[in-house]
């Protein structure tokens, strides 16, 4: 194609994307009490929180407002990440060979499979790393506001999302011809610390529990990308 062809071909891309993330979040905007049940489960399971209904408490009359609109953008995002990825995909479909295409699909659908495993177990892991936080205060009554709760819990999610990540990044260099399975092999006993200290960064709670529950995905990912990589190469 001319320049001129690609850069519309990209405008119409972008612009299907755009309209699927709106649409998601038109849905998240719809069903922003269930969604704001599922983030706020964790609190609910917390041992020292105030007496009562499980709920958070805002003290800014538009901080409701704000909270669900930043709810409804999230839901937006990720509702609308299967639409993007193709997009994505159809856009560069063109210029790869066919042996290219035939890789395309499982690493857009291994990408999609790993980022809600991630979301799964970010989940799972902040009701502990929460009861953490706040019985590290001491003798605190916990009284959370939306805002600073649901940032922390949806980079929460992020974090493990783009972290599970990390094997397809893995496979991919290895079919590109940057990496090889033997070369990450004998990377092992480094990879361990690097991967740890890589969680220990990107977690946003900081706590034990998450890091433990990213760190040690990430390393079973590195040995199952060898695998894979050693399997590709025959």
């Amino acid at each position: 194609m001319p320049i001129l062809e690609h850069l519309g071909e990209l405008r119409r891309r972008i612009v299907v994307s755009a309209v699927a993330v709106a649409l998601g979040g038109i849905a998240g905007f719809v069903a922003y009490d269930a969604i704001l049940d599922f983030l706020v489960d964790p609190y609910c399971q917390l041992d020292n929180r105030p007496p009562g209904p499980c709920t958070l408490f805002i003290t800014d009359p538009l901080e409701g407002f704000a909270t669900r609109i930043k709810v409804a953008s999230y839901a937006g995002l990720m509702l609308a990440s299967p639409v993007v990825l193709f997009q994505l995909w159809r856009f560069v479909t063109p210029g790869l060979n066919p042996k290219e295409k035939r890789y395309a699909i499982p690493f857009v659908a291994s990408s999609i499979v790993l980022f809600c495993f991630g979301v799964v177990l970010a989940k799972v892991t902040f009701p502990q790393a929460l009861d953490f936080l706040v019985g590290v205060g001491g003798d605190l009554q916990p009284i959370f506001s939306p805002a600073k709760y649901l940032r922390l819990i949806l980079l929460m999610i992020v974090a493990f999302g783009v972290a599970f990540q990390f094997p397809v990044l893995l496979v991919f260099l290895q079919l590109a011809g940057v990496l090889t399975s033997r070369r990450l092999a004998s990377w092992r006993r480094p990879a361990v610390v690097v991967i740890f200290l890589v969680a220990a960064v990107i977690t946003p709670s900081q706590d034990p529990y998450s890091l433990l529950a990213m760190a040690g995905p990430m390393y079973l990912f590195y040995e199952t990308s060898i695998v894979l990589g050693r399997l590709f190469k025959k």
